[in-house]
């Protein structure tokens, strides 16, 4: 395979899916995909430039709200996971991860489908 492929491919898998690309990776090759992340402490720091720095996110599922159905569906659009693990998952709220160490725009992506269907999101 090319790089050109490898990168295709890549960009073909869901949000759980890269996680677990990430953690075979890390396993393998005893690294972190974790981006080095300087903080310098100074008397004039605030909370919003600590917030800027933070580079990724985990998504959790709280609560998953009056329509179950709805977020079942959501979780599995998300996820590409069959119903079954999907169910799974949802049913595990408020321990439910639907995604680790994703981007912002990731995060807030999956934040927004899930919350349409009145489900309540955390991202931390």
């Amino acid at each position: 395979m090319t790089v050109d492929e490898i990168i295709e491919c890549v960009n073909g898998l869901s949000v759980l899916e890269l996680v677990e690309l990430k953690d075979k990776l890390q396993e393998q090759w005893g690294v972190t995909a974790a981006a080095p992340v300087v903080v310098a402490a100074g008397a004039g720091d605030s909370e919003e430039t600590a917030e800027e720095e933070q580079v990724s996110f985990t998504v959790k599922l709280a609560d998953i709200g009056p329509e179950k159905i709805q977020v079942i569906k959501a979780v599995r659009e998300i996820t590409s996971l069959g119903l079954k693990e999907a169910k799974e998952l949802v049913e595990s709220a408020p321990d439910a991860k639907l995604g680790e160490e994703v981007t912002k725009e990731e995060a807030e992506n999956i934040k927004a489908k899930l919350e349409e269907q009145g489900a309540t999101v955390e991202i931390t």
